[in-house]
């Protein structure tokens, strides 16, 4: 059995790739001795280090889009949109509140602190800490305050933080980048002809949570335009794509697996089938092309 050291990039939920990829992994006689991960890579790798993927991954199938706007906890703050004390809390109940020094499994969370300029490890504590400070998302979560200091999307300063391995003592390091090239969508004709309710963009939908908020907390908010957060996740995106090559370039993984960075978009967790197969199917082909 081969022992890999895995990194786990971030890209939102196109990170349920991670999830495929390590199905491959397993199932084609590789040993995951210790993983890094960033943002979502954080948590699925994080949740895989516990040894609750299974559970985790029953869960994030059977997800809806309504399912995930009733865990946007909205913090109306200047700092980000939603506060993610309601995912935390939802994950942690499913999973348990562990900690990284108990995990079977060596694991660090990458988060970013903007002041100092520097990436944060993350690899003591509580793991959902962890987690929750390398997921902050600018502008969407609210920054994690992490021992006084404000931490944010590791993804800001290294989307695929292959670093935290060097010092591993295994065979091969795997990296997934969820930031790879843009690939052609295609779209049916019939879904072109007959847009239903079901094809709104994600943004919409949260645009009407947020005024269904607003009636019934009898609140005057001004008017959120989630296009603006579109934009700037696509602007987002774009940026990690290219310190992500950069990175790579500088410190090649062994094997790296490409997920293009339109697979799906950031908030769309509802394409769990979609994503895990994905990821699957382009781990085989990383390997069978060697």
């Amino acid at each position: 059995m081969k022992t890999v050291s895995l990194v786990l990039g971030s890209g939102g939920a196109r990170g349920l790739a991670h999830i495929g990829v390590i199905h491959w992994l397993e199932e084609n006689g590789y040993e995951i001795k210790s993983i890094s991960g960033c943002s979502v890579g954080s948590l699925i790798g994080g949740i895989y280090a516990a040894g609750k993927l299974k559970e985790f991954e029953q869960w994030v199938r059977a997800l809806t889009k309504l399912d995930i706007l009733a865990l946007l906890d909205l913090s109306w703050s200047r700092s980000g949109l939603v506060q993610g004390d309601k995912i935390i809390d939802t994950l942690v109940d499913l999973i348990g509140d562990q900690t990284i020094e108990d995990l079977p499994i060596p694991f660090t969370a990458v988060a970013a602190d903007l002041e100092s300029e520097k990436e944060i490890w993350l690899n003591s504590g509580k793991l959902f800490d962890a987690i929750r400070a390398s997921i902050s998302l600018p502008l969407f979560f609210t920054p994690y305050n992490h021992k006084g200091t404000k931490l944010i999307d590791g993804g800001v300063l290294n989307p695929v933080p292959i670093a935290p391995t060097f010092s591993d003592d295994t065979q091969m390091t795997i990296a997934v980048n969820l930031g790879g090239p843009l690939e052609k969508i295609q779209i049916s004709k019939d879904k072109q002809e007959s847009p239903s309710k079901e094809s709104e963009t994600f943004h919409e939908k949260i645009n009407y949570y947020i005024d269904s908020l607003k009636q019934n907390l009898q609140r005057e908010v001004e008017e959120i335009d989630l296009g603006v957060y579109d934009i700037a996740n696509q602007a987002f995106d774009a940026m990690q794509s290219t310190i992500a090559r950069q990175k790579l370039a500088a410190y090649p993984p062994d094997h790296e697996i490409t997920i293009a960075r339109n697979a799906c978009g950031t908030l769309e967790f509802d394409r769990a089938d979609e994503m895990i197969a994905l990821g699957y199917r382009k781990a085989k082909e990383c390997f069978s092309n060697l």
